[in-house]
């Protein structure tokens, strides 16, 4: 027999075991920085440029110039020891039938007229390029380029291999000599070394072999002849092309290149900010956020200020450096000077926004929007709280005006234009979709703008983390739908097959539980429906944000955020950029409860609704009330002991034997409605034998009286009879 005192010992002993013992500490993805929650700063900050995106307008594409592959990107002659290694990689594949193993025992000769002697029956451009090549190597580099320009004098069809390769190294070779000569008939190397670096570019765009992709690297050989010279434009020039052809030695060469101009005097380079080039490249370093210390920000644009430069051309850049700084004076007198590029209109709206004139900044974004290429990549970076982002400016400055756009109320436009970010800006979206948008407002714009779920190129289901944003809004909706009822509505937004069934049993078992017959009927479709949405929970009533984050799968609690606006199980308050009006259509939507995983909660209620309608003596009710005890006990204790303790005082002390009721996954036993069910008829007819037995007597004298009424009706009957026939 159970005695109420040893009960309450051991729920509460036993619930205290199942509760964990500190709290798990799980690591989780790079979390994207979210505008939404960080509203007034992300309408404060200009986010840094890419350096890679400004140096494009320091040069130019080359017609016929092929796109940098490995091979540049391994290769920095002079310095990379991977250099040799490839030049025989490709000789290699080049040199058959024991060709390459000749030329290799020519490399490794000491003099050019030995390799000519030796080598004499190999074919001329092979024999003349590696005889210069060892007198490149001995650091004999006049005779060297006579070697390279006899191999460019033979017929065009004789040097299809070498061509590319000679005039890179007679380029190289003149380049040394000009650093070496004392002879003052010689002053016209550098313009030489120049030329055969040109000439270089020519032969690989009309066709002659470069594997090695020495056109690229000419144009870095070429830059450097013209630094030398102090002609910093021509060089930034060469640079920037190297670059824009995807030579990642392009790049880092105008890093150095900005770093040598950061490192001189006022005095030294104020007049040579009069070259666009040397101002643009400075300025490209600074905006993408590359500080040096000889040439802060403020330097740089009191510099320019006091230079009387009549054009300026990079106005726009300099204000955005001037903003980031905090001058925002500097930054009014730029833009005045600035023409009316995407960049100026984005500086606008910040400054209208700083001038409290809200509508003048929405027009600024608007016309900033239409400024950027859709293309256009700032790369990616770390925001605020080591956040990350992608920063493609026209995406983050649709984003930055839906930001306006729901302090004004215009909800449905701040969807949109979060939501062509992408995956950029999802979760934003996602929170305007899920919690700020009405339903039906949602709806309504997946029907004419979403209409279908893209399908996977090869027929596989897509995987999770790959599924478009189209999809996930979709299925946002679809759940969205589910949480409000609308069940037959919600089916088809669902993109996968499994998830339409589940959809479509939920929803049968909740119908069941509403229209069937009997309370039995009733119990099991409620622990149906119960039991799915344990099962499958997240899938079909999942929050895409907080609490359940559906958007992680569901793998990771709502994240730390110091503006904690989507994160906050609290009402949220009007405030700074949240209107009073969107502050109450995210406490409408709120899950309820606010706990992550929150359909384990109606899944549990569902089940004690089962139990409800169950006798309590059955089996079933002790398993129904099992489960949600079991569903609670490590992310609600309170409320996992509330279900024991009724499985413990209406169920356990009236069933002997009481059923198993252990709790983990599996363990508790399945609910038997049909022995429910046969409990229930032997419960109604004890209940009418008790009834019976408490009320016998005055069931006796009623029965009495009942013989008596019918002795007397019969009596009556005959009587009246008898006299008719009378």
């Amino acid at each position: 027999m159970y005695h109420p005192e040893w009960q309450r010992r051991l729920l509460s002993a036993g619930i205290g075991l199942l509760l964990p013992l500190s709290p798990a500490i799980a690591c989780g993805p790079d979390f994207p920085y979210l505008l939404l929650n960080d509203r007034q700063n992300a309408l404060a900050q200009m986010p840094e440029g890419s350096f890679v995106q400004e140096i494009r307008k320091l040069g130019a594409t080359i017609p016929g110039l092929g796109r940098a592959s490995e091979a540049t990107l391994q290769q920095y002659p002079g310095t990379n020891d991977r250099l040799p290694i490839q030049r025989e990689e490709v000789e290699k594949s080049q040199l058959q039938d024991g060709l390459f193993e000749r030329v290799q025992r020519l490399r490794a000769l000491t003099e050019a007229a030995q390799v000519e002697s030796q080598g004499a029956e190999l074919p001329a451009e092979l024999r003349l390029y590696t005889a210069g090549a060892v007198a490149f190597a001995q650091g004999d580099h006049w005779q060297a380029a006579e070697h390279f320009q006899r191999v460019l004098a033979l017929p065009a069809e004789q040097r299809k291999l070498r061509s590319t390769w000679a005039a890179y190294s007679l380029g190289r070779s003149l380049a040394l000599m000009s650093g070496e000569a004392t002879d003052t008939n010689e002053p016209d190397l550098p313009q030489r070394a120049a030329a055969a670096f040109e000439l270089t570019r020519q032969l690989a765009i009309e066709g002659f072999d470069d594997p090695l992709e020495l056109a690229l690297a000419s144009l870095g050989e070429q830059a450097r002849l013209y630094l030398h010279a102090g002609e910093w434009s021509q060089a930034i020039a060469l640079y920037a092309s190297q670059a824009i052809h995807g030579s990642e030695t392009g790049t880092s060469s105008l890093r150095e290149v900005g770093a040598s101009l950061a490192a001189l005097d006022d005095q030294h380079l104020r007049p040579l900010l009069h070259q666009q080039a040397v101002r643009q490249l400075l300025s490209a370093k600074l905006l993408a956020g590359i500080q040096h210390s000889s040439l802060p920000a403020e330097r740089l644009l009191t510099l320019i200020q006091q230079t009387d430069i009549q054009q300026l051309d990079d106005a726009d850049r300099l204000a955005a450096i001037a903003y980031r700084e905090g001058n925002y004076a500097s930054t009014q007198r730029f833009l005045d000077r600035a023409t009316d590029s995407g960049l100026t209109w984005w500086l606008r709206a910040k400054m209208a926004l700083r001038a409290g004139d809200s509508e003048a900044a929405s027009q600024a974004y608007a016309e900033a929007a239409k400024g950027f290429p859709e293309d256009e990549n700032w790369g990616w970076r770390r925001n605020g709280d080591w956040l990350n982002e992608t920063l493609k400016p026209k995406c983050r400055i649709e984003g930055e005006s839906a930001i306006l756009a729901l302090e004004r109320g215009d909800y449905l436009q701040a969807f949109e234009q979060l939501y062509r970010g992408g995956d950029i800006y999802w979760q934003d979206a996602a929170a305007v979709a899920e919690r700020v948008l009405t339903t039906d407002e949602l709806k309504g714009y997946v029907d004419s703008q979403v209409a279908s779920a893209p399908q996977p190129v090869d027929s596989e289901p897509w995987n999770y983390w790959d599924r478009p944003t189209a999809m996930r809004l979709r299925e946002l909706l679809a759940r969205r739908l589910m949480r409000d009822g609308r069940y037959d509505e919600a089916r088809g937004y669902f993109a996968q097959a499994e998830q339409q069934q589940a959809a479509a049993d939920y929803q049968q078992a909740r119908e069941r539980a509403q229209s069937a017959w009997t309370d039995i009927g009733r119990a099991e479709a409620y622990f149906e429906a119960a039991s799915l949405l344990r099962r499958q929970g997240m899938e079909l009533l999942g929050y895409e944000l907080g609490p359940d984050n559906y958007v992680y799968a569901g793998n990771y609690p709502e994240r730390y955020n110091s503006a904690q606006m989507i994160s906050d199980a609290e009402p949220i308050e009007t405030g700074g950029l949240l209107s009073a009006a969107e502050a109450q259509r995210w406490n409408a939507t709120a899950a309820a409860p606010y706990r992550r995983f929150h359909y384990r909660w109606i899944a549990a209620d569902l089940a004690s609704s089962a139990s409800d309608l169950l006798p309590e003596r059955s089996q079933a009710f002790a398993s129904t009330l099992c489960a949600a005890t079991d569903w609670m006990i490590n992310v609600d204790p309170q409320r996992a002991q509330s279900y024991y303790r009724r499985y413990v005082e209406q169920g356990a002390l009236r069933l002997p034997p009481a059923p198993a009721f252990v709790f983990g996954v599996g363990a508790c036993e399945t609910p038997d409605f049909q022995a429910a069910r046969k409990r229930q008829w032997i419960e109604r007819g004890q209940a009418v034998r008790q009834v019976a037995y408490e009320h016998q007597g005055a069931l006796t004298a009623l029965s009495i009286a009942v013989v008596g009424v019918a002795i007397y009706w019969r009596r009556r009957a005959k009587k009246a009879v008898a006299k008719m026939k009378e």
